[in-house]
């Protein structure tokens, strides 16, 4: 049992870096082949994992974490106009960021909301409000905190669902 909690624990982080990798269909049918293991465990583990995996993407968004060369702006070459265009794009883009930030520090309850709805339910993603709350610098224990109890609530229910449904259809 110990094993396959070290196993999701892995799963967990890898989903947490590569959002291609679903920690979701890797519970279920962790809980589906093994109910042996308890869904508590379950849910407390891969939420660790989860916000353990999420942490580059909030020191990124925080400014604190270098990015790697090949993401950084070259500064010696001619603008074209499809650069310019570009340019103008995220001009605007990053002009709504910064109204978001500002909104952010006038109500700080509003991030801690909506990141705690996003662990829950996952809309906004996951990943999008874990970058802004770098971004917009919400502090790393209410990030933790909130996205630790959001996260647990949705994974032990996710990993609870088999064998509630196992349950109802007998």
């Amino acid at each position: 049992m110990l094993t396959w909690l070290f196993v999701a624990l892995g799963v967990s982080i890898g989903s947490a870096l590569l959002p291609l990798i679903s920690v979701e269909l890797f519970l279920i049918g962790l809980v589906s082949q093994r109910p042996d293991i308890p869904w508590l465990a379950l849910g407390l583990v891969v939420a660790l994992g989860q916000l353990a995996g999420k942490m580059p993407y909030y020191y990124a968004g925080r400014g604190s974490l270098r990015l790697p060369g090949f993401l950084h702006r070259k500064r010696d070459r001619p603008l074209s106009a499809r650069r310019i265009r570009w340019q103008l794009r995220f001009k605007r883009v990053r002009m709504w960021f910064e109204g978001v930030r500002e909104r952010c520090h006038r109500h700080p309850g509003w991030m801690t909301g909506t990141m705690g709805v996003s662990s829950i339910v996952g809309l906004p993603p996951f990943m999008a409000t874990t970058v802004l709350a770098g971004f917009v610098g919400m502090p790393l224990g209410r990030f933790l905190t909130t996205g630790f109890v959001g996260r647990t609530v949705r994974f032990c229910v996710i990993a609870a669902f088999p064998g509630l449904l196992a349950g109802w259809l007998h």
